[in-house]
């Protein structure tokens, strides 16, 4: 009996110890919950975009963008210096950062309504164009600055022709929102205007980057005859229109005569010979 109480105690001791260690290195507690759960946040995808989009029959995969150690997490980053990099206590993202905006961006071109094929890698989508990106920046910053108290959202695109794999453009878009203040609130909200900002360039930036490239290598690319999209033909037929009118305000070209406005030389007056 001795021999058994004396195994169960050092049982209990060194689950008492296992747990002591992991609480001080990670902040791991086997002993139960250490606090309420974060509050989970999630961002809106982009639905407003400006006139005059092509509409495209290509398909485009979305690829997850890449990012550093710091933000690829689920936890809200945030900068209380230049330098110094931590996160926001009781909140967290619905997801880790980049699979996160990953979703929000398929859902912002599929709001634009002039792509229908346009998805994720993992759905087995094979797309005629990928668009790779990079997070940069991602976080609230509260050290001085010309701004203030602010969110900042910066990525770089990359638009990938496949299967040759030929980046046919590459641009980085960013946004910075200053805070109304220092509530989570508040945080979250200028998180939402930053991305959104960011992602509503990347679509149009797109659409009409691929659609532009198509039409000006259409036979290169053995695509026959590519036109531009309808809207944006309608588009050009009103700028020529605008143009002729501003360059020739008499649309029937008659030459004026003395005496008589709008008629020819060689016309006379009525009554005469």
């Amino acid at each position: 009996m001795t021999g058994f109480l004396f195994r169960r105690a050092l049982k209990t001791a060194t689950a008492l110890l296992l747990a002591a260690g992991l609480a001080a290195c990670g902040g791991v507690s086997l002993l139960g919950p250490q606090g309420p759960p974060p509050d989970v946040y999630d961002l809106s995808p982009k639905s407003t975009f400006d006139e005059g989009l092509p509409t495209v029959d290509w398909q485009l995969v979305v690829e997850e963008p890449i990012a550093s150690r710091a933000l690829d997490t689920d936890r809200i980053t945030v900068k209380p210096s230049a330098l110094e990099i931590g996160y926001l206590s009781g909140a967290r993202w619905s997801d880790r950062a980049p699979r996160m905006i990953q979703t929000r961006l398929v859902e912002s071109f599929e709001n634009s309504g002039h792509i229908v094929a346009v998805g994720r890698q993992v759905i087995g989508l094979r797309g005629d164009y990928n668009l790779k990106s990079e997070l940069r920046e991602f976080q609230a910053e509260f050290f001085d600055g010309p701004d203030g108290p602010s969110v900042l959202v910066r990525m770089n695109f990359k638009i990938i022709e496949m299967p040759a794999a030929n980046i046919i453009a590459s641009t980085t878009f960013s946004r910075r929102v200053p805070l109304a203040d220092r509530s989570v609130g508040s945080i979250i909200d200028a998180f939402d205007e930053a991305l959104g900002g960011v992602m509503k360039r990347a679509v149009q930036w797109t659409l009409r980057t691929v659609d532009e490239y198509r039409v000006a290598n259409a036979e290169e690319l053995g695509l026959g005859t590519v036109t531009t999209s309808l809207d944006e033909l309608e588009r050009q037929d009103r700028e020529d229109m605008e143009n002729r009118a501003a360059e020739n305000p008499n649309p029937l070209d008659i030459p004026e005569v003395d005496g008589v406005d709008g008629a020819p030389e060689d016309v006379l007056p009525a009554g005469g010979e």
